[in-house]
């Protein structure tokens, strides 16, 4: 990092201390083993969206660059770093290269690490450019089909005629998805959708009844752990299906791909922030 970018933490008081302590421990320890830079380490999952159960564990994602030098390698390395689980620890991280490419695919995955509310570190200049790649590259349509792809696998696995038997944070895996179809419905002139659940919901013209329902099952999660059994309330369900049937009749007909345009994009921003890292 150089003198000129700027560095951000942002940590919510409620974290746990030791977690924190352990995950900045872990950080700097693949930082030395593996000889990376680290421009962005955040918090993904269910505290970075904003729906966390009591006994939620901690989701630490990074984006990591290796010396230039790897990049022209005839046998390049693995393009993820991976920590073994602990009891409250999940980390793990994406070389750049592999966070861009995901990126065109429209993989929303890299769009919410550089949204996250909840940072352990980031170059502020990196994170900058990086959502303004995001912003002229992403195709909405791939975005879309990522979310009702992932909506739609969990909705049938878990809340489909599952009665009271659902786990409470399956039904809001099913959720989230459509909301996000839903705002990307409502405002279609963007393509990279708001991560953190609460806030998006404010953004969708839901019904007062139903965000409240909403908010009920958000302070309901907070308060229980993540084994808690509960039934989808109809409205839900009702919102859920019509979503997922409106993303259907939008993108099914389309078959976007990725433009030479955006590709030629891509390779400068990377180019460019492995540049800037090994000056």
């Amino acid at each position: 990092m150089t003198q000129a970018q700027e560095w951000l933490r942002s940590i919510p008081e409620s974290f746990c201390k030791t977690a924190l302590t352990d995950i900045d421990r872990t950080l700097a320890t693949i930082r030395a083993e593996h000889d990376v830079v680290i421009p962005l380490a955040i918090e993904s999952g269910s505290r970075a969206w904003g729906f966390p159960s009591l006994d939620s564990d901690y989701d630490c994602r990074f984006i990591f660059i290796r010396p230039m030098a790897q990049y022209l390698s005839l046998w390049p390395v693995r393009d993820v770093i991976e920590i073994p689980l602990t009891q409250e620890l999940d980390v793990n991280g994406w070389d750049l290269a592999k966070a861009v490419r995901l990126l065109l695919k429209g993989n929303v995955v890299v769009m919410e690490w550089l949204s996250s509310p909840i940072i352990y570190g980031m170059d502020t200049a990196f994170q900058t450019q990086f959502m303004a790649l995001a912003h002229r590259v992403c195709s909405r349509p791939l975005v879309a089909r990522h979310y009702l792809h992932l909506g739609e696998k969990q909705y049938n696995r878990n809340c489909s005629g599952q009665g009271q038997g659902m786990r409470l944070k399956k039904l809001f895996y099913a959720l989230r998805p459509a909301i996000a179809l839903r705002w990307l419905r409502l405002h279609p002139a963007e393509n990279v959708v708001p991560m953190h659940f609460p806030s998006l919901l404010r953004e969708c013209e839901l019904e007062h009844g139903t965000v409240e329902i909403i908010d009920d099952l958000i302070r309901a999660k907070a308060q229980t752990r993540e084994t808690r059994l509960v039934g989808m309330p109809a409205v839900l369900d009702q919102l859920v299906a019509h979503e997922f049937a409106y993303a259907h009749e939008a993108f099914d007909h389309l078959s976007p791909k990725i433009s030479a345009h955006a590709m030629t994009e891509a390779d400068d921003f990377f180019y460019q922030q492995i540049k800037s890292c090994h000056r």
